[in-house]
């Protein structure tokens, strides 16, 4: 299984992307913390230059704390910091507001010894389904960006005042161009940055049971008493046709659903 997804609207994005970036002062970069490292997107590195970035591990509820904890700390420098958090839980996004003005106090100090009290312009970027308009809600303390569990939904940029002298850009989420390393693409679809009907159901299925097998040798077993392949599990979970034949596509979504709204156990499936 081959897989490779950038249509017209992530380049329309990413080339968006370059023109507000001059106008914006740091940049907010939200990772899918199930798997951080895959999330990271080289084109949007290109094009970040050296404007101060706070690094996001959202959806932490669903990961494995433990194994994010030892890697955090290499997302911190002079210029960068890092937040870990769940997106979904009211007031979780306050801490960002402040770490975005402790990373622009150079500017915010140098206005302020004119009297001037500036607003501070940051833009939040990610893959695809990473949480990142949720994040903007939870920073606005209102539903104002569009939100789903599917790549997609955010089609352009949207500018808020979420106060405190602080604006956000909501932007879409944007992979590769060229996504050549195939494990990388996995984890992407893995955690839903990839559309589900792009990519052999059964395939990703499998390889996730795989993947968890490898970094969690006793959750797919525990979850599905036992059993550990498709046709296994679909007769578990009672997916049977008329005839006795086995539901293998309505297993394979369900095994991804239950990965992603943490049913399997909280993981980060990546060796990190």
């Amino acid at each position: 299984m081959k897989i490779n997804w950038f249509p017209g609207h992530m380049k329309k994005a990413l080339d968006n992307m370059r023109i507000e970036l001059t106008k914006v002062d740091a940049i907010i970069y939200v990772l899918d913390s199930r798997a951080p490292m895959s999330c990271i997107n080289p084109e949007l590195n290109k094009i970040s230059g050296n404007k101060p970035i706070l690094y996001v591990f959202n959806k932490i509820d669903l990961a494995d704390e433990d194994k994010i904890s030892k890697i955090c700390g290499k997302f911190k420098s002079a210029s960068t910091d890092y937040v870990k958090l769940n997106s979904t839980m009211s007031g979780a996004g306050k801490v960002i507001t402040n770490k975005i003005k402790i990373l622009t106090k150079d500017k915010i100090e140098k206005y302020k010894a004119k009297g001037i009290n500036i607003s501070v312009r940051a833009m939040v970027v990610g893959v695809p389904n990473s949480g990142k308009s949720t994040l903007v809600n939870n920073l606005c303390k209102k539903a104002k960006a569009i939100t789903g569990n599917k790549p997609g939904v955010t089609k352009g940029q949207q500018w808020f005042n979420i106060g405190d002298c602080v604006e956000i850009c909501d932007t879409p989420g944007t992979l590769y161009p060229n996504l050549q390393d195939q494990e990388v693409a996995k984890s992407l679809a893995f955690i839903g940055s990839i559309k589900d009907d792009i990519v052999e159901i059964h395939a990703l299925a499998t390889d996730l049971i795989s993947r968890i097998e490898k970094l969690y040798p006793t959750l797919i077993e525990e979850r599905y008493k036992g059993a550990k392949k498709l046709e296994e599990i679909a007769k578990i979970r009672g997916f049977v046709l008329s005839g006795g034949e086995v539901d293998l596509d309505r297993t394979a979504k369900a095994i991804l659903n239950d990965f992603r709204s943490g049913k399997i156990g909280k993981m980060t499936i990546e060796e990190l």
